[in-house]
């Protein structure tokens, strides 16, 4: 039971556990820094919302050796994901693009809540407008007779 305890403290601890392989870690420290930020914001497309740092799954082996590849080839980071989305689309990318089509899905969600807001904050306000309006819509002759009816 304690060890159980020590083992899962341990693991929450040390933080995500990275699927990378020793044979396919690089030599130089920098380009290996760079391949694991590239990694963490790629998706595998076996695991769906894993990274491919994270991903034990073959094709996700594939993927990080690729992307080490190119940055060994000399690509920039912005070419290795531009390679990787010509050839798998957007999807590869865990956090898609804010271009293009998506532009519509990032800013969808917000504009429909603050559309919403307004014309709630509009028909609270007319409502109100309407009661004060209903209210002083009385004539002095009508409210001395409500005012009697009213003590009745």
């Amino acid at each position: 039971m304690i060890r159980a305890l020590i083992l899962t403290l341990a693991l929450l601890i040390a933080g995500p556990v990275f699927a990378v392989q020793p044979d396919e870690i690089l030599e130089d420290p920098v380009l290996e820094e760079r391949a694991r930020d590239l990694s963490a914001n790629i998706r595998c497309l076996v695991c769906r919302n894993e990274s491919i740092d994270e991903s034990n799954a073959e094709l996700a082996r594939d993927l990080r050796v690729l992307v080490r590849e190119r940055l060994v080839a000399g690509d920039s980071d912005q070419d290795v994901i531009d390679y990787l989305v010509d050839r798998y689309g957007e999807f590869v990318l865990l956090t898609p693009q804010k271009t293009g089509s998506n532009f519509v899905l990032w800013y969808a969600g917000p504009a429909v809540f603050l559309l919403a807001l307004a014309v709630a904050i509009g028909y609270l306000r007319g409502r109100q407008n309407a009661k004060e309006a209903a209210v002083s819509e009385l004539s002095e002759a009508e409210e001395d007779r409500l005012k009697a009816l009213l003590k009745d």
